[in-house]
């Protein structure tokens, strides 16, 4: 007999993760691999100074955060008649071995798990205090935008830095490709970049939607060399590695981006296109 009859748990979504990228293609597949700056907005009552005291002194943190784009997790969500047996995906696919080779689901970081939770160590660049509310700078998310947030703890380098561990499939970082952008596009990204200066909003009190639109619509100079290396992550499926001149197209804040292969390890960026959210 089990001792506990009750298998789930529910926790306290504390805040949301709002950054340049709203969809899940182009998302980093692993935490720091990009230095993405994004903010974490806390909400009541979590968003008290006072739960904050002393985390400053930290240089990462430890994010618990849900997979809310996980298509399975939305089906569950809508069909709750759904047996746990049916909802279980023992096997994944990993992209890290080519999105063919199956293996164990808690063998994996995959989306596609029991609980729906992610685990992110990121970078704490600033806590912020406006009007009234936190909000937490990172850097190195590989969470998108509009992302719950569970939990929130300091990362400690004596006990969670492991030099000895073995990591199994995934030793090293995979390699970047290298990235280049046409005359065409570097003029539409110089063009947005203008267009969204001349927008801007005049008052000089800060806010929170102020401080939020920044980080999920307004393009800037320093988002182009991020761009490059989000995409320098080849986040196109595996089994698409080896298509030249197929256009893929990545959301990154208000603006479409289109790249493609234009030879092995080579990306080029083609086109920019600013969206109306």
């Amino acid at each position: 007999m089990p001792c506990c009859s009750d298998t789930s748990h529910a926790a306290p979504i504390i805040g949301y993760h709002r950054a340049p990228l709203s969809q899940k293609f182009g998302a980093p597949r692993q935490p720091n691999l990009v230095a993405l700056t994004s903010i974490i907005e806390m909400l009541v009552p979590y968003d008290t100074p006072a739960a904050f005291v002393g985390l400053e002194d930290f240089s990462h943190i430890w994010i618990s955060w849900q997979f809310h784009h996980n298509f399975i997790n939305k089906a569950n969500a809508l069909n709750e008649a759904v047996s746990n047996d049916d909802k279980f995906r023992a096997q994944v696919r990993p992209p890290r071995l080519g999105g063919n080779q199956k293996i164990g689901v808690f063998a994996s970081r995959s989306m596609y798990r029991p609980s729906g939770l992610g685990l992110s160590v990121v970078k704490l660049e600033r806590i912020g205090v406006v009007e009234g509310r936190v909000l937490l700078s990172i850097s190195g998310a590989d969470m998108i935008d509009g992302t719950p947030i569970i939990d929130i703890k300091p990362y400690v380098a004596y006990s969670d830095a492991l030099a000895s561990a073995d990591s199994g499939f995934a030793p090293i970082a995979p390699a970047p490709l290298i990235v280049t952008i046409t005359e065409q596009a570097e003029q539409q990204f110089e063009q947005i970049i203008r267009m969204g200066q001349q927008n801007k909003n005049s008052d000089i009190k800060v806010r929170v939607s102020a401080v939020i639109h920044i980080i999920q619509q307004q393009l800037l100079e320093t988002d182009i060399p991020l761009i490059c290396d989000l995409i320098a992550q080849d986040p196109r499926p595996a089994y698409r590695h080896d298509e030249r001149h197929k256009p893929f197209v990545m959301r990154y804040k208000s603006v479409d981006v289109s790249f493609w292969l234009i030879e092995n390890g080579q990306l080029q960026i083609t086109e920019a296109v600013s969206i109306t959210l």
